[in-house]
């Protein structure tokens, strides 16, 4: 998110944007024959922007540097080993970054940040597990087709109807989509598909 200064009828306005919705933006308001100068002085950016925006609707994606850390360079062979035989280890033995840092400077006599052992660590055992072969952590996305899919459910409910307790059915009906319920109480499960049908 950035946020961009925004300038109507001579009221300064400060808007929250992100750079797809500037771009969005600056070419609606280039069918107003703006232009370029207009619009970086609108928006309150650089020209060269509002002339990105106008030739692509999609914003080019940011260039990260490319990191390295000298200082973890002596010792990124020895952490590797350490984090390959983590593979065999039970769970609890395993590495944490705490204990990687802490090693190190036993073994070594060399103060790392943790910050940078930490973000070494992070990467490689990603790559190191997958190169093993060893299972990935993932997530199934559920996607429930629009009225298709619904829970049902019978339950035993005791209610109170004239001042005498009386021995009822809830029906409980779940769409999966939208989460929404209804709980219908019946006296009896014959008539659930009465109160379905209606």
């Amino acid at each position: 998110m950035r946020r961009f200064l925004w300038r109507t009828a001579g009221v300064v306005l400060w808007m929250s944007l992100s750079k797809q919705e500037l771009f969005d933006r600056i070419r609606r308001d280039s069918w107003q024959q703006l232009s370029v100068r207009a619009l970086s002085r609108k928006y309150g950016v650089h020209r060269r922007l509002v002339r990105e925006a106008l030739s692509s609707p999609v914003p080019t994606p940011r260039r990260r540097a490319v990191r390295t850390s000298p200082r973890m360079e002596p010792y990124k062979k020895t952490v590797d080993a350490w984090l390959r035989a983590d593979l065999e280890a039970p769970r609890k033995q395993r590495h944490t970054v705490r204990r990687i840092v802490a090693r190190i400077e036993e073994e070594f006599g060399e103060a790392i940040p943790y910050p940078t052992v930490r973000d070494f660590v992070a990467a490689r055992r990603k790559e190191i597990a997958a190169q093993a072969g060893a299972p990935v952590e993932a997530f199934v996305t559920r996607h429930n087709a629009l009225g298709a899919d619904a829970e049902v459910d019978f339950g035993d409910v005791y209610v109170d109807l004239a001042g005498q307790r009386t021995r009822c059915y809830l029906f409980a009906f779940r769409l999966a989509y939208s989460g929404k319920s209804v709980h219908r109480p019946v006296d009896r499960t014959i008539g659930v598909s009465y109160v379905s049908a209606r």
